[in-house]
């Protein structure tokens, strides 16, 4: 049934893999078929320490592909001129369509089956150089998702090897800062389980609210506080996907904390231990709001990661994150806050971070 407005045409039938819509993301394997068509029916329906930047950017399809989404007509429908609609709340029982545009974009280019799902933050995009055989798609290439617009963020979800081990990465993410609806936000996150991963790992960037944690520290997240008055799973639910009351009291796996604890110290590098605070954004915190934040237990404190966890674990996956400390918070110092030391700081520590997550990766594929 197409959404109102709506049409196919010859254009948009897809020569991608066959696709069962009712795919919970629990599933542990996806099977690849290879140019084969979609069933009748198949819909169209950290902190990110840093301010949004208002750039506006449209959908492009890839060159040389007619259109490959099966939610083309649906995104089209939805769009203003050429601009993906990313302020409409999309409700959990909405996911399962979008999330079978966003695959079938993705398994036009590439057929590999992720293990491990990576998100990079703020000035930690480097990793995503060390990616072998790897396919890049930028965001405003993907069914509905605007172009990234933060600063560090280049905008792209990238396939490929890292210690020998499938990944799915992004470079980058979508933020409630920019205008982006929550459970926009939470898509990449959701797409990495759908395409194959069952352990995600969240990185970003954030500011120091325990006033031990200077500049430079790595922060394994033990656990957070949803301080953005937001949640992605507003609205009627999908069973399929995951249950209506989700049990977050384990929403960053333990086995895997300490996990990332052992590759720290295989590789000699120090590691902190704490709780991160979400916050809307895109202002930096006030010297009270840091000490509010301090009192309900906060260690670090970013705009981003929250809503990514609260998503992936709802949907089944496994999470552990790591926060790089980029500068103390609002009032221990007495500076004002730039976005320019937030990247400055991921320059000095993206490579301790790169190794970190290198061994992890290794010893979860060796285990």
């Amino acid at each position: 049934m197409l959404p109102e407005a709506a049409v196919r045409t010859e254009e948009t039938e897809i020569t991608s893999r066959a696709f069962d819509p009712d795919r919970s993301l629990r599933a542990l394997h996806y099977p690849l078929a290879a140019a084969s068509q979609p069933p009748p029916g198949v819909g169209l329906a950290g902190r990110d320490r840093h301010p949004g930047v208002d750039t506006s950017a449209g959908l492009t399809k890839p060159a040389g592909l007619l259109a490959v989404y099966p939610l083309d007509a649906y995104v089209e429908a939805r769009m203003s001129g050429s601009q993906p609609d990313v302020r409409t709340p999309i409700p959990p029982d909405e996911q399962p369509a979008r999330l079978t545009a966003l695959e079938a974009a993705v398994r036009a280019r590439s057929d590999l089956v992720p293990q491990v799902g990576l998100v990079l933050g703020s000035g930690l995009g480097g990793l995503a150089d060390e990616l072998l055989d790897r396919v890049s798609i930028p965001f405003s290439e993907m069914p509905g998702w605007p172009a990234a617009t933060a600063p560090g963020h280049v905008g792209r979800l990238l396939l490929g090897s890292l210690e020998g081990a499938p990944v799915v990465m992004l470079q980058g993410r979508l933020h409630l800062y920019e205008g982006n609806d929550a459970g926009l936000v939470v898509q990449p996150v959701l797409l990495m389980g759908r395409l194959g991963a069952r352990v995600v790992v969240l990185t970003n960037a954030a500011g120091g609210v325990n006033p031990s944690f200077g500049p430079g520290t790595l922060m394994v997240i033990a656990d957070h506080l949803n301080l953005t008055g937001r949640t992605p799973l507003l609205g009627a639910n999908d069973d399929a996907l995951g249950p209506r009351f989700p049990d977050l009291t384990d929403v960053w796996t333990p086995d895997l904390q300490r996990a990332l604890h052992r590759a720290g110290e295989t590789e000699g590098v120090e590691l902190s231990t704490g709780v991160y605070a979400g916050l809307l954004g895109p202002s930096y915190e006030t010297p009270a709001e840091v000490r509010m934040l301090r009192t309900l237990g906060a260690d670090a404190v970013g705009m981003s990661t929250v809503l990514e966890a609260i998503a992936a674990r709802w949907a089944g996956l496994q999470v552990c994150g790591i926060s790089l400390i980029t500068n103390a918070g609002a009032g221990y110092s007495g500076a004002p806050l730039t976005h320019e030391e937030v990247l400055a700081a991921g320059a000095e520590a993206g490579p301790r971070l790169a190794r970190v997550i290198r061994r992890f990766i290794r010893d979860l594929g060796e285990s």
